[in-house]
């Protein structure tokens, strides 16, 4: 649906006009509509400490070609790496320089007082930062600090983060933290390339763990990274399950579409445009998981991805709630991805280093009015990532998405001023579009991700519900 809004306040007479009544302005979103401009350009301000193994990492990474990627990385300070295009002095940054991305190494803080390095390295540059630019802090989780003095401090960095992101989000800019494990440098490449590029546009104020692996890092054609895979998409018949199977495909996958046989006609359309295949199942039903091992087995030899994206509502206030609107939901939403995950595990359909990736969303984090039913499936989806992430072999992993608000035909029929609160409340001030929550599944889907297990990543311009 069209955000009208959005449109007239950045038309030059509504830009006069939000900006005098101080409206929300939400600003123009960069999103990747090709390979080329899906790539990472522009200027890199990189800050850390002089020979970090994660400072180099994030050179590597920055400086790799993926997809045409043009950027220009640039030191702070008087750190100095062979890989680096110039330093510059954080004293004296040009008023008319803007950079596409601020990335700080933020691991070698030990302690309360080394939290004065983030200060040090964004008071001169964060007001440098481009429209629709990156803002990258990378740390240590917690968990993994050595004293209870640096867990403390790299635990501060996520408040950091998040109130960095409330702070960008007027210019379309972002801030992500990304906590790496020791040891899991290497396995950087596909998380830092996500979220420099615009493909994590609504991805706002996240924090993603890159956790060691024994999987060699792949060789990655960065522009079709998922060339040779299989996926499976349920609910690919509209709105994000449809965007799903166009994002996959356009990043190589053999797209294998799932809807009910009553949608059969739009997911065979969905299916042809994108090169797929449709196959016609309701996952209620108690031997479609059977079907699905057995149709994968049989026609591609295993499965290398699969997305469970079909969900439903059936809002109404717990004490006028029928236990059918509570059944049905706890079926298709959590219990159906239970029975399918073990039918395709058990049987080893699921193929070597495959991904399986769930869609939760922010009511299951928040919570919502007359959405106890689908709030607490969503909460049981993260949940359940989170427990089956640590028991998967063979390098398969599980990780999930939170969509906020975003622009499908069931937004579009919430009543209209409950719709504008959700389009407004968040750093970006707008809704997300179905391509947002695509790009960030396609990024849990990409082999260099190998690292990346049991995440749970919002895609909803950080919204103002929740934490």
């Amino acid at each position: 649906m069209s955000d009208l809004y959005h449109k007239i306040a950045n038309s030059p007479v509504g830009r006069q006009v939000v900006n005098a009544l101080n409206l929300p302005a939400p600003a123009i979103l960069e999103r990747a509509s090709n390979a080329e401009k899906s790539s990472i350009k522009g200027k890199f301000l990189l800050g850390g400490n002089s020979g970090s193994p994660i400072l180099d990492a994030v050179m590597a990474s920055l400086g790799a070609k993926k997809g045409g990627t043009q950027t220009h990385m640039i030191l702070a300070g008087k750190i100095a790496h062979a890989d680096a295009d110039a330093t510059i002095s954080l004293d004296n940054i040009d008023e008319t320089q803007r950079f596409k991305g601020l990335v700080f190494d933020a691991t070698g803080i030990e302690n309360s007082a080394g939290l004065r390095a983030l200060y040090d390295f964004f008071h001169p540059s964060i007001r440098h930062i481009a429209k629709s630019g990156r803002v990258i802090v990378i740390g240590t989780p917690p968990d993994k600090c050595n004293t209870v003095a640096k867990s403390a401090a790299q635990k501060a960095l996520e408040g950091f983060i998040r109130s960095v992101a409330k702070e960008v989000g007027k210019k379309a800019a972002t801030a992500q933290l990304v906590y790496v494990e020791p040891g899991a440098e290497q396995s950087l490449d596909a998380t830092l390339a996500f979220l420099a590029s615009p493909r994590s546009t609504y991805v706002d104020a996240q924090i993603i763990r890159v956790n060691k692996t024994q999987t060699k890092a792949p060789t990655i054609n960065w522009l079709k990274p998922l060339e040779g895979k299989v996926a499976l998409v349920t609910g690919a018949s509209r709105g994000i399950g449809e965007a799903i199977a166009e994002v996959l495909s356009r990043d190589g996958a053999k797209v294998v579409c799932l809807d009910v046989p009553q949608a059969k006609d739009a997911l065979e359309a969905v299916a042809n445009r994108v090169g797929g295949e449709a196959l016609c199942l309701d996952i209620t039903q108690q031997d479609t998981p059977q079907k699905i091992a057995a149709y994968f087995k049989e026609k591609h030899q295993g499965l290398d991805i699969i997305v469970h994206n079909a969900g439903v509502t059936r809002d109404k206030t717990l004490g006028r709630m029928k236990p059918e609107f509570w059944d049905l939901l706890m079926d298709i939403n959590l219990g159906a991805i239970e029975r399918i995950n073990d039918a395709l595990l058990s049987g080893d359909v699921i193929k070597k280093n495959g991904r399986i990736i769930g869609v939760a969303s922010i009511s299951g984090i928040a919570g919502n009015f007359g959405q106890t039913n689908y709030a607490a499936s969503k909460s049981g989806v993260i949940g359940y990532v989170e427990a089956l992430s640590s028991h998967l072999k063979n390098g398969i992993t599980i990780n999930a998405v939170a969509p906020g608000f975003i622009e499908t035909q069931m937004t579009a029929a919430i009543p209209f001023t409950i719709r504008e609160a959700g389009r407004r409340m968040n750093s970006l001030s707008q809704g997300g579009q179905p391509q947002d929550v695509a790009e960030t599944i396609a990024f849990f889907a990409n082999p260099g991700a190998s690292g990346v297990n049991g995440n749970i990543v919002r895609v909803c311009g950080q919204s103002l519900l929740g934490r």
